[in-house]
């Protein structure tokens, strides 16, 4: 197979994408070249194929910032083996049969986990990890309450709270995803297509609500956890799914003694890529003793990165999507 890759030539959405050509990868002094076996599907991939993301790579680009396979070549100085089985980080470009890569994005992966699980780990298990181990600092026998918990992130942050000792309830938006929820160890699974989510967590708690409160989605999910969040909580921002960034009113900061904390993930690779390494270490570990396990719910063909964008745009997805080159 001749090296290629699914880029964007206008920033259009997924509806641009289109297969194009690739030099063959020949890495430079610090670099890993990967034959890709599994590409990771992202929301922010969505958006940085339409101009929204906070990176805005020059055209035409590659989407794509997760891949797992197997080393094909390196340059001088690089510390990585000849055929070793790896997942690799990037910044984008990921959509592709073969990337090139510095090596301080590339990490190990043991025999006993799959390509496929292993383009599904990176990026929602760290930021989950980060999320409730760096930033919230979730304890045993907390209330842990995920948002959008049948997602990628949210089922990894469901995993990793019950790994933690944590008891779960999350929010999903159908029968078929509370289900999916409650399967993958959540104590307690709510739909947020009403309100009444609130006083169920609220009832769920006793009246205490979650000590700690892990929101991908933003918009109205943010402005109701104030209300069933525990005195001396921890509410975690990761993102805005929802397309509507809330604000805050201090006093409920104030009142309740709550912190309101943000992540973004991907600023430690320049603040501390050291804790990115350690956390990989952490979660390899908690894979190894059956803590926690990718979920992939659909692959996809490549070439069809468009339809599996579409259907993660569409709600219409739990898990992660993955890509086949």
């Amino acid at each position: 197979m001749k090296p290629y890759r699914v880029e964007v030539s206008a920033l259009d959405g997924p509806s641009g994408l289109r297969r194009a050509p690739l030099e063959s990868p020949t890495p430079n002094a610090g670099e890993v070249a990967i034959a890709v076996h599994a590409v990771g599907v992202n929301f922010f991939d969505i958006l940085i194929t339409q101009g929204r993301y906070q990176r805005r790579p020059a055209l035409p680009f590659a989407p794509g910032a997760e891949v797992a396979g197997e080393v094909v070549a390196v340059g001088a100085n690089v510390n990585v083996a000849l055929g070793a089985r790896v997942l690799a980080l990037l910044e984008h470009g990921g959509y592709a049969s073969h990337v090139v890569v510095p090596a301080e994005r590339v990490f190990p992966i043991p025999d006993a986990m799959g390509y496929e699980s292993a383009a599904a780990l990176g990026i929602v298990y760290q930021t989950s990890y980060f999320g409730l181990v760096h930033r919230a600092g979730l304890q045993p026998g907390e209330t842990l309450l995920v948002h959008a918990a049948a997602g990628g992130v949210g089922l990894a942050a469901v995993q990793l709270g019950k790994a933690l000792g944590a008891r779960v309830v999350g929010t999903a938006g159908s029968d078929e995803k509370l289900d999916v929820v409650r399967a993958q160890g959540a104590d307690a699974a709510f739909t947020y297509r009403t309100d009444a989510w609130v006083d169920e967590v609220s009832h769920f708690t006793d009246g205490r609500g979650a000590d700690v409160i892990y929101d991908p989605v933003g918009g109205d999910a943010f402005d109701l956890s104030t209300k069933c969040i525990a005195f001396d909580g921890r509410l975690v921002v990761v993102g805005f799914a929802s397309g509507r960034i809330p604000t805050l009113g201090m006093n409920r900061v104030l009142l309740k003694n709550i912190a309101v904390t943000g992540l973004h993930w991907g600023a430690y690779f320049e603040h501390a890529p050291e804790l990115i390494a350690d956390a990989h270490e952490a979660l390899l570990d908690l894979f190894a003793d059956g803590a926690i396990d990718p979920v992939v719910s659909e692959t996809f063909p490549l070439e069809r990165a468009e339809e599996a964008l579409d259907r993660l745009a569409a709600r219409k997805t739990t898990g992660k999507l993955v890509l086949i080159p």
